[in-house]
């Protein structure tokens, strides 16, 4: 284990700053694409379902599909990391990204189109999880801070760029929504290509290679049957059912089989001895929270825009940069400051407080509200978000040696994961159930039986005018029902940002040899 921190830190110590952008541009670049898959299709999930005829259930799907996959396969990736060659485990990733790609282009229906991103979802969360953990391997922590900004440079425009691009491919007739998946692809195959000549990475081998297979397929079992439950429980089934009783019992039992498994096993796709010390166990718990938040508000905010509102694609596109701008300069920003001062707790409870402000400033919005209001708070959100998600992923980094980096950064990258697909599933269901309830009401029908003839409500353009208002106002004044439960959930993660003990950030790859023992010690207490 000594080799390898020792082989690490020489190889960096020998780069430049040219030398380590360079490393980087192939890293950003697999980032870009991993972040692009899901923007680029935000603003035109509306029009894809609508032309597919799906439902608001299957337009939930189609985006937790991703991030389930994503968030089960993250933490395997991690643990492959620290056994075999970064760079080649980056480049698989890329690969299977680009076959998930081709195939949701050539969907034919909403079913296929979920299956295909669960399948793309595998290679993205092994791109979210090796970009962080390369990076790690080849900047100490504390200049990491100043790299920092470039990640937020990419996240911004993949989240800004994304959307517009999206929105126009789908408002240009001789293109049309399929080419929102296509896209992806030559940015991926330059990837490749670029981290195949500027990449240089030790290949580290380890004898008795074990992966905990068994471990992450129970965590993928258990979670899938829970967000599974949120989306039927009160639409096809009641509350209190023989299915709500089978499946929730049935998603702990898997989940606690997992814990078990985990505890056990040599090579744990989780580590507990990692997750369980202070500061990883509470940077893991505001990386749910502000996940749960994030991917659970956002993801609708282009769904707003388009049916709540009645802006095109590209205009929802456009209107939703004031989040992403928030994004970069504050990511920008509090990355450099960090690497200035060493000190990292102040930024991610500024960051904490300021997204559930933010979020309580969309709990606010309906279907007339003025833009300029719904643009200062996605600004405001975007703000919180770019001072929270790296940062916690940077302190945990900066708790553990080198050789359990990879399985650390997959760690809070799954649950912060986790935490966007539990919020997209919930919150998705929530907003179905709201929407159907008031249409019901407004389309004067029973509850639960409202219709719009056998054209989907978010196909807009096939329903007559009048029917067109009211779902315009339904879905305008909904979603901000989901964007208030975002800032409740936000708050645990501000409670858990205040209990993070204040650290300084390392300046050495690895945690030194004398030190590492009692730095544990002082964090787990």
């Amino acid at each position: 284990m000594k080799t390898e921190g020792t082989t690490a830190t020489a190889s960096s110590g020998a780069m430049g700053h040219r030398q380590v952008l360079e490393s980087l541009s192939g890293l950003l670049l697999a980032l870009l694409v991993a972040m692009i898959s899901s923007t680029v299709v935000s603003t035109a999930l509306p029009l894809i379902i609508g032309s597919l005829n799906g439902t608001q259930t299957q337009y939930t799907w189609v985006v937790t599909a991703t991030l389930l996959a994503a968030t089960a396969t993250t933490p395997i990736w991690g643990k492959l990391a620290d056994l075999f060659n970064k760079k080649t485990l980056v480049q698989v990733a890329i690969v299977i990204f680009v076959i998930g790609s081709m195939i949701s282009g050539f969907s034919q229906n909403t079913g296929q189109l979920i299956a295909a991103r669960a399948f793309q979802g595998i290679g993205v969360g092994g791109l979210q999880a090796l970009v962080q953990v390369v990076i790690a391997a080849i900047i100490p922590p504390r200049e990491r801070g100043r790299y920092n900004g470039y990640l937020g440079a990419v996240m911004a425009v993949a989240t800004v760029g994304g959307p517009l691009l999206g929105g126009l491919i789908v408002d240009v007739p001789w293109l049309g929504w399929r080419w929102c998946f296509f896209v992806g692809v030559p940015i991926a195959v330059a990837a490749f290509i670029v981290l195949q000549r500027t990449l240089k990475l030790e290949t580290v081998r380890r004898e008795n290679v074990q992966v905990d297979y068994l471990g992450a397929g129970l965590i993928a079992a258990g979670v899938s049957v829970l967000l599974i439950w949120v989306s039927f429980v009160g639409n096809t089934f009641d509350w209190l059912s023989w299915q709500t009783a089978v499946m929730v019992a049935g998603g702990v039992v898997l989940l606690v089989l997992a814990v078990l498994v985990e505890r056990k096993v040599r090579e744990p796709v989780v580590p507990l001895h990692i997750v369980t010390q202070r500061t990883p166990a509470l940077a893991i718990i505001a990386s749910l929270a502000v996940g749960m938040a994030m991917f659970g508000g956002a993801v609708f905010l282009g769904q707003y825009f388009q049916i709540g509102r009645g802006y095109s694609p590209t205009e929802a596109g456009l209107l939703t940069i004031p989040l992403m701008a928030g994004v970069l300069v504050s990511s920008t920003v509090s990355g450099r400051l960090i690497s200035r001062t060493g000190r990292i707790k102040p930024y991610i409870v500024a960051g904490t407080i300021i997204l559930v402000a933010g979020f309580l400033g969309l709990g606010m919005v309906d279907h007339a509200s003025p833009l300029w209001l719904v643009g200062i708070a996605m600004a405001v959100v975007g703000i919180g978000v770019g001072m929270t998600m790296q940062n916690l992923v940077l302190a945990v980094q900066n708790t553990v040696p080198l050789r359990d980096l990879g399985a650390a950064s997959a760690s809070v990258t799954f649950f912060r994961s986790l935490g966007g697909t539990i919020g997209v599933s919930v919150l998705g269901a929530v907003l179905a159930n709201r929407v159907t309830a008031d249409l019901s009401t407004a389309l004067h029908v029973p509850e639960g039986q409202a219709s719009t003839g056998s054209v989907s409500a978010l196909n807009l353009k096939a329903l007559p005018p009048e029917v067109q208002t009211i779902v315009h106002t339904v879905y305008g004044d909904a979603t901000a029902h989901i964007f208030l439960i975002s800032a409740a959930v936000g708050v645990v993660g501000v409670l858990a940002a205040l209990l993070l003990k204040p650290l300084t950030l390392r300046t050495t790859l690895d945690v030194e040899p004398k030190t590492e023992a009692p730095a544990s010690d002082a964090v787990a207490g």
